[in-house]
């Protein structure tokens, strides 16, 4: 009988221990991070901000710098790619390289050009203003989670000061929009 018990509460323990294990799993809030995964919003557009990537830095060639996110995209087609940067300067955003963005093996490579100002954005303060840019059109043809990076020298880290990246400090990238293209 003693025995019958003590397999009985081990039993009750692990499945407790799994379910409270996997609460958070299942919470799933539209376009944000959860469980650092970006859930694809209701209307198609999927949101990736630099800020909420694994970033990695190449000190030697900041033309390499990195961002991440893992992607749970729910409708596949046609989608616009925009960047927004925030910048300094309203003509020219001072890109030195080509900006590449991948999804499993799709890939759109472009040097970003000011399409639109927005002046006094809540996403930068002055002396900067927010620019967004038109990379081109992407089609993601699956459905699934994925991988998605973009390479970029203006993928500067939160702290400056502690990066070695060499730096103009007069634009940063901080989003990329991908939105259903009609």
């Amino acid at each position: 009988m003693g025995r019958k018990l003590v397999v009985l509460m081990i039993l009750t323990g692990m499945i407790y221990f799994d379910s409270c294990k996997n609460s958070n799993e299942h919470k799933e809030v539209k376009g944000q991070v959860v469980q650092n995964k970006i859930i694809q919003q209701e209307d198609g557009t999927i949101s990736l901000k630099v800020d909420k990537a694994d970033c990695y830095q190449d000190k030697d060639n900041p033309a390499t710098n990195t961002a991440e996110w893992n992607v749970v995209v729910s409708k596949s087609g046609r989608y616009n790619v925009w960047l927004t940067s925030s910048t300094r300067d309203t003509t020219d955003l001072k890109y030195h390289n080509s900006v590449m963005l991948s999804i499993l093996d799709n890939r759109i490579e472009a040097r970003p050009s000011i399409n639109k100002i927005i002046h006094n954005s809540t996403e930068v303060s002055y002396p900067y203003f927010r620019a967004d840019s038109f990379i081109g059109e992407m089609y993601i043809q699956d459905t699934g989670l994925f991988n998605v990076q973009i390479i970029s020298e203006k993928i500067i880290p939160k702290d400056p000061k502690k990066s070695d990246a060499k730096n103009d400090d007069t634009s940063k990238l901080l989003s990329v929009f991908l939105t259903p293209a009609q």
